[in-house]
């Protein structure tokens, strides 16, 4: 285990972190991160601060929010593009449109356009100019 991996580990249960999440976070076992919490009197009741801060769900670092703004869900912009790139399926697109081409018929989803006909622009382009073909 480095050093590193031992500062992140005291880091990660003094937020409130249970030894799972630790492991899981830091792709270690869950029985290093109970011994070495052990060893080095980290316990659970000494874990939990009077003010627990939230915790960033891609490092695992105490997320410091700033009084009268919005609340933070990430530490920093790289650990929340890493996240969203890593999980595509937890955006919620309210804008999701589902149609059919007007140009090849197959079946697309378009998001934030309601009003869209083709699929690409090579569709539009053969079913715009379909009537020059024939000459």
């Amino acid at each position: 285990m480095t050093t590193e991996q031992k500062n992140r580990i005291s880091e990660m249960r003094k937020a409130g972190m249970s030894y799972a999440e630790i492991a899981d976070r830091l792709c270690i076992t869950k029985e290093a991160v109970r011994s070495y919490c052990r060893n080095h009197k980290i316990t659970a009741e000494s874990a939990k601060p009077e003010t627990t801060l939230p915790v960033c769900p891609q490092c695992g670092m105490p997320v410091h929010q700033i009084a009268g703004r919005k609340k933070k869900r990430f530490c920093s912009v790289s650990c929340c593009q890493l996240w969203w790139n890593a999980h595509p399926d937890a955006v919620r697109q309210k804008a999701l449109y589902h149609y059919t081409c007007a140009g090849c018929g197959k079946a697309f989803t378009a998001y934030g356009n309601s009003h869209r006909k083709y699929c690409s622009h090579e569709c539009y382009i053969k079913d715009r100019y379909k009537e020059n073909d024939a000459l």
